[in-house]
């Protein structure tokens, strides 16, 4: 792994938005297919930007009617783009209530460009039943923003979009993962909502200057609970005997098997599919740590490892994609630019507002320290 001990804050904001996006974008086309119908359909694996797995993207079942491919985002770079402009309205810490108040009137109050729709539209009509869920429940059935996730499907809807929670809380993985929990509070539960509090602490372990994948895995396994730990434990421990994605496809499914309630045709979950549980864990985040290991960091051979993986691969791209920006690594010029432009959407701007809030909210975070331990000394008197 290339040093990017030196890379600061602002280029790390940077790198892992953009990441993130453009793992979205490379996995979009092939999600939902096996790593043997990748293989088959294009000729062999994934190196960069695909177009539609069926040419009549605009009919064909069970894609229709979205443009997946030719750099499109999805959903996934939606929602997180749209938790950068909660944290530009609140500038501070968030919680489920930022949700309620913020997040779900984005949704279904402003209309923005869809890449995959080629139109204009509410957010709400891209995003899957799972996020839909988030209005059904705070909007429409005013349930109380923490509790709002009880009930979804358990999937990785939450965790997808967490990544500005981890760059908020920069080289703070804790905080980073008690702020995602409470985020995650109105979209999900049980290991769902794990999930989305783990990448989180992923992202801000992945920001501290020295980092390594190892280093990152080793800070989730310290915070995470149940079945998404012994999920994220497996796959990082079968990942470890492989440099390379191609021979690591199968033992890293095979690693993460056990804990994945939708089963072995990702189109057809099982019955057990997506319920909470103690003991399971969502496929993606385990999946993206283990890719994040054997590309070493590298920003191509992580994404491409995800992107080839299938099954929700442009969940899974999009967080080690942000995993591997996080830890300083380059974004593909020629990638990010293709997306952008295809996309119609700017990779810049939310980073640089981020970035921003991020040095207000740590400004904050100092003063209420400082207060906390002037009231903590006057109550303890001289030491």
């Amino acid at each position: 792994m290339t040093d990017t001990a030196g890379v600061l804050l602002d280029d790390r904001i940077a790198r892992a938005l953009t990441g993130a996006a453009v793992g979205d974008a490379l996995g979009g086309p092939v999600e939902g297919y096996s790593p043997e119908q990748i293989l088959e359909r294009h000729g062999g694996r994934i190196h960069g930007v695909v177009g539609p797995w069926f040419e009549d993207w605009r009919t064909a079942r069970p894609l229709a009617p979205y443009h997946k491919g030719d750099g499109h985002i999805t959903d996934d770079t939606l929602l997180t783009h749209a938790l950068i402009r909660v944290y530009e309205r609140v500038r501070d810490h968030l919680d489920a209530y930022s949700v309620a108040e913020h997040l779900v009137p984005d949704l279904i109050g402003t209309p923005r460009w869809i890449p995959e729709l080629e139109a204009e539209a509410l957010p709400l009509q891209r995003v899957f039943l799972a996020e839909k869920w988030l209005v059904t429940r705070v909007h429409y059935g005013h349930v109380d923003p923490r509790e709002a996730g009880s009930g979804n499907i358990v999937n990785c809807g939450a965790a997808m979009y967490m990544a500005p929670v981890g760059l908020v809380n920069a080289g703070h993985p804790a905080g980073a993962y008690a702020e995602a929990l409470d985020v995650a509070g109105a979209h999900q539960s049980s290991y769902g909502r794990e999930a989305a509090g783990v990448f989180a602490a992923a992202v801000a372990a992945a920001c501290t200057p020295g980092a390594t994948p190892a280093s990152v895995v080793e800070t989730c396994l310290s915070l995470a609970k149940d079945g998404t730990r012994a999920a994220i434990e497996a796959v990082c421990t079968a990942a470890a005997s492989y440099d390379s994605f191609e021979p690591a496809l199968a033992p890293l499914r095979a690693a993460v098997e056990p804990f994945d309630t939708v089963g072995p045709e990702y189109r057809s979950p099982s019955l057990g599919a997506r319920r909470p549980s103690r003991l399971h864990s969502i496929e993606e985040l385990p999946i993206a740590l283990g890719m994040l290991l054997i590309g070493a960091g590298d920003y191509r051979r992580t994404v491409l490892g995800s992107v080839n993986y299938g099954r929700d691969c442009d969940s899974i791209a999009t967080m080690s994609g942000a995993l591997a920006g996080a830890l300083g690594a380059e974004i593909p010029p020629e990638w990010s630019k293709t997306v952008a432009e295809a996309s119609r959407i700017d990779l810049s701007t939310p980073a640089r507002a981020l970035t921003e809030v991020t040095r207000e909210i740590f400004m904050r975070d100092v003063a209420r320290r400082r207060a906390h331990e002037t009231t903590f000394a006057s109550l303890t008197g001289p030491a």
